[in-house]
């Protein structure tokens, strides 16, 4: 059975994504790996191998329990309160950050040694 819109799940696929990066991020002048977009209310936050774990902070403050990954090409999403994966489903675009946005990101932002900063 296809995954659908249910509040259960905290899915409202018509909200569309608040921007093109982590806001959080982008407010604190910090800078992300890949993003997250909450399937709820839009809010696009950095993964949890990001230095600041903004799509899982939003997930504990708000119960926003599903995200999506808002990376170019992919679809699937993530259950922070059952921890699994659930199948894919479409949310209203876009769908990703923009191809030319390079990861890590945003432009000018990440250290030159961003790989001893992740968590792994």
């Amino acid at each position: 059975m296809p995954l659908r819109a249910d509040p259960v799940f905290s899915i409202n696929p018509a909200v569309p994504p608040a921007g093109t990066g982590c806001g959080d991020c982008l407010a604190a002048g910090g800078w992300w790996v890949h993003l997250r977009r909450c399937a709820k209310c839009g809010h696009i936050g950095c993964c949890d191998t990001s230095p600041s774990q903004h799509a899982s902070a939003h997930y504990r403050q708000t119960g926003h329990r599903i995200v999506q990954s808002f990376e170019p090409g992919e679809w699937w999403l993530w259950d922070y309160q059952d921890l699994k994966f659930l199948p894919e489903f479409r949310l209203a675009e876009p769908s990703s950050r923009p191809e030319d946005q390079p990861v890590p990101g945003p432009a000018g932002k990440v250290p030159s040694n961003w790989r001893e900063l992740i968590h792994t």
